[in-house]
């Protein structure tokens, strides 16, 4: 074989490595050099990309999300706020938590920061990057960047937040206040989490909190559920918690392609921080819906884990992630659950012979060995914990 039919197919393989490593570095780095077409890595089939129209789609972006308001949640119309949210999750999987009690300057400063770090030079952003699911810290590309065939237009900061004393030492220390601010407003959404749980526990009917002046006529069984109650509320006081800084540069074809694809989170509860750029779509009887951002307020989501913990009662809905061709999107995701090394399982007390325990047992190791082995997306990860009947 001459050396003239050789090198071409060289010529082609470096060009294809040069172009993944490019992609590795992130959209961010893409689309700071001047990227006018959506590279061929990141463009999915046609039945997947977000323009394609069809009776399912039609009319979706109509529908808003239920709103919780949590000053409410904590007044004498708790019961009644309760059922909303009793609703919300069996129904939508997700819904708009508004005057939560964060004050604003935390959860701006938060978006503001995040946006500060991605606006960093490449070359410190790039000391963070990890192939190392449980690193402390993990800077990276689309959604499963080992294992995605095709990309996302998306790039992402995870920290892990809990035990907070040993994670942070490995976080950023740029922008000089990333520390201070981004330590503030994870302490502050932990609480709110826990005061989700409480209240979530209270709408399954696990927690029967009564007014003081009411007859308590079943003292012993009072005392059981509070306890019961105190030692889910210390599991997950002790339980993990991973922020997410995700950052959807422009995107030269954002019909093509997609900030995150369609997909389920894996935790209890996620709490999302967003900046005034829609972006955030749920599925809806079978229709996407188009999250319409409202300032100050936290978009919440049932996790793969609320559902198994409700034993199906709950909903952890499908979800994804648009991008437009003009602005740059920032949202922080705040993920919630028990320790790592902790089981999921059904509650024993929503278990019966009328409704059968409908999941097995899970934990973050049975995640990450599929994580790292199949494809992640869509609810495959949950459906496998599913009990055939």
């Amino acid at each position: 074989m001459s050396p003239a039919t050789v090198m071409p197919e060289v010529s082609r393989k470096v060009d294809y490595d040069s172009l993944e490593i490019q992609y590795l570095k992130g959209v961010k780095h893409l689309f700071e050099n001047g990227i006018e077409h959506v590279p061929k890595k990141y463009i999915l089939p046609a039945s997947d990309r977000p323009n394609v129209v069809n009776e399912r789609s039609h009319g979706a972006d109509n529908l808003e999300l239920p709103i919780i308001d949590f000053a409410e949640l904590q007044g004498p119309n708790r019961s009644q706020v309760l059922n909303s949210l009793a609703s919300a999750c069996e129904n939508y999987g997700f819904f708009q938590l508004v005057n939560h009690g964060i004050p604003y300057e935390i959860t701006s400063d938060m978006v503001d920061v995040s946006k500060r770090f991605f606006e960093l030079p490449f070359s410190q952003r790039e000391k963070y990057m990890s192939a190392d699911m449980g690193s402390p810290v993990r800077y990276g590309t689309s959604y499963n960047q080992t294992n995605d065939s095709v990309f996302c237009w998306r790039d992402f900061l995870k920290l892990v937040c809990h035990p907070l004393p040993d994670a942070l030492p490995h976080w950023p220390s740029s922008p000089l206040d990333f520390r201070k601010l981004a330590v503030s407003y994870a302490k502050d959404v932990k609480f709110l989490f826990l005061t989700l749980v409480d209240a979530i526990l209270e709408s399954l009917g696990l927690v029967n909190k009564k007014n003081t002046t009411e007859e308590k006529d079943e003292d012993d069984d009072e005392d059981e559920n509070e306890n019961e109650e105190e030692e889910i509320l210390k599991e997950f006081e002790d339980g993990s918690q991973l922020m997410v800084l995700n950052c959807y540069p422009p995107c030269p074809q954002p019909d093509l392609t997609l900030g995150m694809p369609p997909h389920s989170d894996y935790g209890f509860l996620t709490l999302l921080l967003q900046d005034e750029v829609k972006g955030l779509q749920i599925q809806h009887k079978e229709n996407w819906i188009t999250v319409e951002p409202i300032p100050g307020s936290f978009v919440v989501n049932v996790g793969d884990h609320l559902e198994i913990f409700s034993n199906g009662r709950f909903k952890s809905v499908l979800h994804r992630v648009l991008v437009n061709s003009m602005n740059y999107r920032i949202s922080v995701a705040s993920l919630h659950s028990l320790p790592f090394e902790s089981t999921m399982r059904p509650c024993p007390k929503l278990v019966s012979e009328t409704n059968p325990r409908r999941y097995m047992d899970t934990n973050f190791a049975s995640f990450i060995e599929y994580l790292n082995s199949r494809d992640s997306t869509k609810k495959n990860f949950l459906h496998s914990r599913k009990l055939t009947s």
